[in-house]
C-alpha cells in the first residue's frame, strides 16, 4: 500500500473545486506543508521549501475571482533542477547548496502567473546525470510503494512527492527519461515533450540538444493543464523556436472524449525484456486496448541495441553542457564537473559522472562526434519510417524493463547508467515526444516474491511536435484502463 498523505489527495479539479466550496488557498497549502511535515522523514523527496508558501498563498486569497488563472490554488513541487528565486536551487549537488537565484526560470514565472503555488524543490542526483535519486545533497530517496525501492531518478523527488499526495503536480527535467521512469516507479503520468516545446530558461544542462522539462502527474487531465501554461516560445531559449513550426493547440482540446478505438498503435516487442510481472501486466493491457478498439501491429526497429548504445552522447557532451551552465552563473562560475569528480564532490553511485568527467571540454573534439550524430539521424529516420509505413498514431512498450528496483541494489552499483534496462532513451534519444501512463501493478516476483505490487508504465512514442497526438492517445490509455 502506497505511503500517502493523511488528507484526500487532490487533482488539480478538485482543488478548484474546494475552492469554490469555500476553502481557502492557504488552507490547501497548510495541508501540503503538513504532509511534507509528516512523511518526508520518511520519504526524503524534499530539498527546501519555499518559505513565503503561505504568503503566496494569501495573496491568491485576496485575488478577485476574475482574476483567477487555470492553475489557481495548485501546490507544485520543482525538481531542484530548475531555478527558483529566493529558494536554493542545489542542482542535486552539495557544492551548491547555498546557491539562491535572484529569478524564477520563465516556466516558474509562467506557474505563478497561472495561480500556482510553488511549496517545495525537490530531490535529484547531482546534476541530473543518473536513473536514481543519489545525490551528494540529499542521499538517496524512497519510492512511497516500498521504502525499500528506488523512486527513479533524474527527477526522484518530484514522483514521491506526488505519488505519496504531498503535492498535487510536480515538475521535472527529462534528458535520457528522467521525467517517465520515475513516473513509471511511482505510478504517475510522466510527459517529455520534443525538446524546445518548453522554455528551458533557467534550467541546468545537462545534454542541450535533449533536454526538457515537463509535469508529472496523478493524470492525463492534470498534465494537459500544466502543459497548456507551460509550453510555448521563449526569446529566453532559442530551441523554443521549433513552436514557430507546428503551433500549439489546446491540450486540454485534445483529450477531450478520450478513446484509442481505431487508433494504430505499434507495439515494440523489442522492448518488452523478460521480466515476467512487466510483460504480464503490458499484456493485459494490450488485451484492453484491443477491446477498446485500437489496431496493434507489432512492429521492429532495425539494429535498435546499436542506435541506442551509440547515439547515448553524454560522455562526449555533457561536460561541455554543464560547464557552461556553471560559467553563465556568476556564482557558479568557478565550479567544472571534472573539479567536483576529481575532489570526489558527488554521490560515489553517479558513475555517469565518471566518464563525463574525462570526456572532451568540447563536444566537437570528440573523434566520434561526427558518427554519433550521423547515427542519430539514421535513428530517426528509420524508426520514422515504420511510422509512415504502417500509418502509425503511436509506438507502445514499456517505460521499463523492470520494475523499482531496491535501493540497495543502486548503493551497490548493480547496473551501470548505460545499462540500466530503461526503454525511456529510445525517445529521447531520437528527440521526439514520449510519455508514460500508468497500466498496472505486479509484485516483483523475480527478487522479493513476498513485497508489495509495485506501478508498470506503458511509454507512448509520438513524432516530433506531435505532443497533442500523444496526449490523446495517453488519455485513451488510461481511459482504456479503468
Amino acid at each position: 500500500m502506497v505511503l500517502r498523505a493523511s488528507h484526500t489527495p487532490y487533482s488539480i479539479a478538485s482543488v478548484q473545486q474546494a475552492i469554490s466550496n469555500g476553502k481557502t488557498v492557504r488552507a490547501i497549502v497548510e495541508e501540503h506543508l503538513k504532509a511534507i511535515e509528516e512523511l518526508d522523514s520518511k520519504i526524503n523527496s524534499i530539498t527546501a521549501l519555499n518559505p513565503q508558501a503561505l504568503q503566496d498563498a494569501e495573496q491568491l486569497d485576496r485575488l478577485d475571482s476574475s482574476k483567477r488563472g487555470p492553475l489557481f490554488g495548485v501546490p507544485i513541487v520543482i525538481k531542484d533542477q530548475i531555478e527558483t528565486a529566493g529558494i536554493p536551487t542545489a542542482f542535486g549537488s552539495i557544492r551548491c547548496k547555498d546557491y539562491i537565484p535572484a529569478t524564477d526560470a520563465t516556466l516558474i514565472t509562467k506557474l505563478k502567473e497561472a495561480g500556482a503555488v510553488i511549496i517545495a524543490k525537490s530531490v535529484m542526483p547531482d546534476w541530473a546525470t543518473s536513473w536514481w535519486s543519489t545525490s551528494s545533497l540529499s542521499g538517496t530517496t524512497k519510492n512511497p510503494y516500498d521504502l525499500s525501492r528506488e523512486p527513479g531518478g533524474s527527477s526522484s523527488g518530484s514522483a514521491a512527492a506526488v505519488a505519496s499526495a504531498m503535492a498535487v503536480a510536480g515538475i521535472g527535467g527529462d534528458t535520457g527519461g528522467s521525467i517517465r521512469l520515475p513516473s513509471n516507479f511511482c505510478g504517475l503520468v510522466g510527459v517529455r515533450v520534443t525538446p524546445g516545446r518548453i522554455s528551458r530558461d533557467g534550467m541546468s544542462a545537462l545534454v542541450t540538444t535533449q533536454d526538457t522539462p515537463g509535469p508529472m502527474t496523478t493524470s492525463v487531465e492534470d498534465a494537459a493543464k500544466i502543459l497548456d501554461v507551460i509550453a510555448g516560445f521563449d526569446e529566453k531559449d532559442e530551441f523554443t523556436s521549433i513552436n514557430a513550426i507546428k503551433p500549439l493547440g489546446s491540450f486540454q482540446t485534445a483529450i477531450q472524449g478520450p478513446s484509442i478505438k481505431g487508433k494504430r498503435l505499434g507495439v515494440l516487442r523489442q522492448a518488452f525484456g523478460t521480466h515476467k510481472g512487466v510483460t504480464k501486466v503490458i499484456g493485459s493491457a494490450l488485451d484492453r486496448f484491443a477491446q477498446a478498439g485500437a489496431e496493434l501491429i507489432d512492429v521492429e526497429i532495425p539494429d535498435l541495441e546499436y542506435y541506442k548504445s551509440y547515439t547515448f552522447i553524454y560522455p562526449i557532451r555533457s561536460k561541455s553542457d554543464i560547464n557552461g551552465f556553471l560559467a553563465s552563473r556568476k556564482e557558479l562560475a568557478h565550479l567544472k564537473i571534472e573539479d567536483l569528480q576529481a575532489a570526489g564532490e558527488y554521490h560515489k553511485a553517479l558513475d555517469l559522472i565518471d566518464r563525463i568527467a574525462v570526456g572532451p571540454a568540447d563536444m566537437t573534439e570528440a573523434p566520434d562526434f561526427a558518427a554519433k550524430l550521423l547515427a542519430q539521424m539514421k535513428f530517426q529516420r528509420l524508426t520514422a519510417a515504420i511510422f509512415a509505413k504502417h500509418k502509425l498514431d503511436a509506438m507502445i512498450y514499456p517505460t521499463s524493463q523492470l520494475p523499482a528496483p531496491k535501493t540497495q541494489d543502486i548503493l551497490d552499483m548493480r547496473w551501470s547508467c548505460a545499462d540500466y534496462p530503461t526503454n525511456t532513451i529510445i525517445g529521447s534519444q531520437l528527440l521526439w515526444c514520449a510519455m508514460s501512463v500508468p497500466v498496472g501493478k505486479t509484485v516483483d516476483v523475480e527478487e522479493d516474491p513476498d513485497g508489495p505490487e509495485l506501478p508498470i508504465g506503458l511509454e507512448v512514442l509520438c513524432l516530433p511536435l506531435d505532443e497533442e497526438r500523444m496526449m490523446a492517445i495517453g488519455a485513451g490509455v488510461e481511459a482504456a484502463m479503468k
